[in-house]
């Protein structure tokens, strides 16, 4: 190659490395009819939620006995375009999966550091619909749609807004603090990397689970009738879940 041409070239393009929001769907099942059906349930309402997003496909939660299993990648991808979303990669396969996978036209992608852990739940067939957002440091990120059983969306790095409501089977995760403008049925974890300041506020508290910094309190213990369906605000206090109500 001439001066010239490696000149052009360098003025042309480059190659840089990017932090991009992406949507994991993290398969409970390796059935691609059980999958299937649960989408067209799931999503139903909703058929236009994704608008072509791309999205990895996570086989890391598949049960012992699915872990090994042989998947149809160009099945799967079709089944996940019918539903708006573009497939781009896989992540947690085995080397036969990855195989499999490359033969699709899918990348491999690698495990993301795991979050905190989170009180165990039975496991579920259904997909599990993750939407993970890097924001800048003390940063917003802004949902402005419901959230619905299944979706997850984590604010990595900031805050987060929701100004729908957060069905039961929902979570939001932030680093920073949680505020939704409508019911908050789902869970609610904010402070998620251990940032103990962070606080939950909802106008209607009648969540499923909350937490803030790995310290959690489950649906099993009935709300304080004070904030119970009201608007309420979270923190921590004395290491231990302090519900106080939001005068109106």
């Amino acid at each position: 190659m001439t001066d010239a041409s490696a000149a052009r070239s360098r003025a042309v393009f480059e190659f840089k490395s990017a932090t991009l929001p992406l949507i994991a769907v993290i398969l409970k099942t390796a059935d691609l009819a059980v999958l299937t059906a649960a989408l067209d349930v799931q999503l139903a309402d909703s058929p236009d939620f994704f608008e072509q997003e791309p999205v990895v496909i996570d086989l890391s939660q598949l049960s012992e006995d699915e872990a090994q299993a042989a998947i149809d990648f160009a099945a799967l991808r079709r089944i996940l375009s019918r539903h708006q979303t573009q497939p781009v990669a896989v992540r947690g396969a085995t080397e036969a999966q990855a195989l499999a996978a490359r033969a699709a036209g899918l990348a491999i992608a690698a495990m993301p550091v795991a979050p905190p852990a989170r009180p165990a739940e039975a496991p579920s067939p259904a997909p599990q619909i993750v939407r993970e957002v890097p924001v800048p440091q003390g940063g917003t990120l802004l949902i402005d749609r419901p959230l619905r059983s299944g979706q997850q969306v984590y604010a990595r790095g900031g805050d987060v807004i929701v100004t729908e409501v957060v069905n039961f089977g929902a979570e939001v995760i932030a680093d920073g603090h949680i505020h939704v403008y409508a019911p908050l049925r789902g869970k609610a974890i904010a402070g998620a990397r251990g940032n103990t300041q962070a606080r939950i506020f909802t106008t209607c508290l009648e969540a499923q689970l909350v937490a803030i910094a790995g310290i959690y309190r489950t649906s099993e213990v009935a709300l304080p009738a004070a904030v119970a369906g009201k608007s309420a605000q979270i923190r921590l206090a004395d290491d231990k879940l302090l519900m106080e109500p939001i005068a109106g």
